[in-house]
């Protein structure tokens, strides 16, 4: 499915929080979804279930299925509290290190969703990876993670082409 703004997929790594809300959204929206996640599926909360469309790593290494989504994706969104730390810090990094386009929004403040729809289309973005922290980080990020991607998607200037 594409879409005026030319989305195709939606990547993350599956941990818990952030990336299994984007995942959740792009399911809920028939948006095709995907990304790397470590060996054995392993997650804060155990195996990441295989509803989730995820390709496993060798390794069991968090910070190599971060790396590797940001290379096979077109830029990444970073969903995120004040500061960054941890794996949302590292995914930062790697996207500057590979020079993919980043957008951070910060979840503690108001939601643009026109600058991130604007961010989008500047960049021409078909593969978006989407990260930020863990469930244990914050409770109900999954699902207020879930529906700010689901807005996204059914955001008027990104409503499938006809």
């Amino acid at each position: 499915m594409s879409n005026r703004l030319g989305l195709t997929k939606i990547v993350s790594g599956g941990q818990t929080g952030v990336d299994r809300g984007a995942l959740d959204a792009a399911i809920a929206c028939n948006v095709p979804h995907g990304g790397w996640c470590p060996k054995d599926r392993l997650a804060e909360d155990g195996r990441i279930a295989e509803c989730y469309q995820l390709t496993e790593l060798e390794s069991r290494d968090y910070a190599a299925r971060t790396e590797q989504n940001v290379i096979d994706s077109d830029g990444t969104l970073i969903l995120y509290f004040h500061p960054l730390a941890g794996g949302t810090l590292l995914t930062h990094q790697k996207a500057k290190r590979w020079r993919k386009p980043l957008l951070r929004v910060r979840l503690d403040q108001t939601l643009d969703y026109e600058r991130i729809v604007a961010w989008i289309a500047e960049h021409e973005l078909h593969i978006l990876n989407i990260a930020g922290p863990r469930g244990s980080s914050h409770p109900g990020l999954e699902e207020l993670t879930c529906s700010i991607i689901v807005k996204l998607l059914r955001h008027p200037g990104n409503l499938p082409l006809s």
